[in-house]
């Protein structure tokens, strides 16, 4: 009896040529939490076959990529010091890391990021984004991950995307904040260490005050009446 020789493999790619473009950015609706949508145009040779990839993308925004007026300014203070500072404090933030499975298609498709966001103004993108008014959000979104083809011989190949591969785009502001409004509507999360927040519900309990509201603002009006009476400190 003879044995059949099995059938050689293909060499594999080390790198698959592929392009990102984002197409267009929206709000996610229905999600455990505030959720933005990128539209993520994915393009490889036209008649190329891709079975499948397994992609994992870094979200980073590129704070340089735009201009700020005064009162940006004063809010992203904490972030970047003093604005005549900003020629070496001004920074690339990083953002998030999110994946997908991708599945097939021929040429190009077009794939849904679902990228979560946060309120938890502990987190640098959080503060940096609250304090923007209007304009757009320069990001820096880099692809990596492994893509599964079929070569031009009909063999299953794998390769890597291209450590080069990335795109930008400009977020509206308003899409990031009708996103927080819509799951946070007319409210925004602070986070507290037990002991602080002990301390808060002692403070409102003994004072009998109806809300979270009511107790911070009797904690913050003695000291802005202050400030208003002694603007220069």
């Amino acid at each position: 009896m003879s044995a059949t020789s099995p059938r050689p493999a293909a060499a594999l790619d080390p790198v698959l040529d592929v392009h990102f473009d984002v197409e267009d950015a929206g709000m996610v609706a229905h999600a455990a939490v505030p959720t933005l949508r990128f539209a993520v145009r994915i393009r490889a040779a036209p008649e190329r076959q891709i079975r499948s990839i397994m992609l994992d993308v870094q979200i980073q925004i590129a704070a340089r990529r735009r201009s700020y007026d005064g009162a940006e300014k004063e809010r992203l203070l904490e972030l970047f010091g003093e604005a005549g500072r900003w020629g070496t404090t001004l920074r690339t933030l990083p953002w998030t890391r999110v994946s997908r499975n991708v599945p097939g298609f021929t040429g190009e498709t077009l794939a849904d990021l679902h990228v979560p966001c946060t309120y938890d103004f502990e987190v640098t993108a959080a503060k940096y984004l609250q304090a923007l008014d209007g304009g757009e959000i320069p990001l820096e979104l880099l692809f990596s991950g492994t893509v599964m083809y079929t070569s031009d011989a009909g063999l299953l190949q794998m390769a890597r995307i291209s450590w080069e591969r990335d795109a930008e785009y400009g977020l509206p502001v308003k899409v990031w904040r009708e996103t927080m409004d819509h799951y946070f509507p007319g409210a925004a999360w602070l986070r507290l260490s037990r002991e602080t927040f002990d301390r808060l519900y002692a403070f409102r309990a003994r004072n009998t005050m109806p809300s979270w509201e009511h107790a911070l603002d009797a904690l913050l009006a003695p000291h802005e009446t202050k400030d208003e009476e002694h603007p220069d400190g």
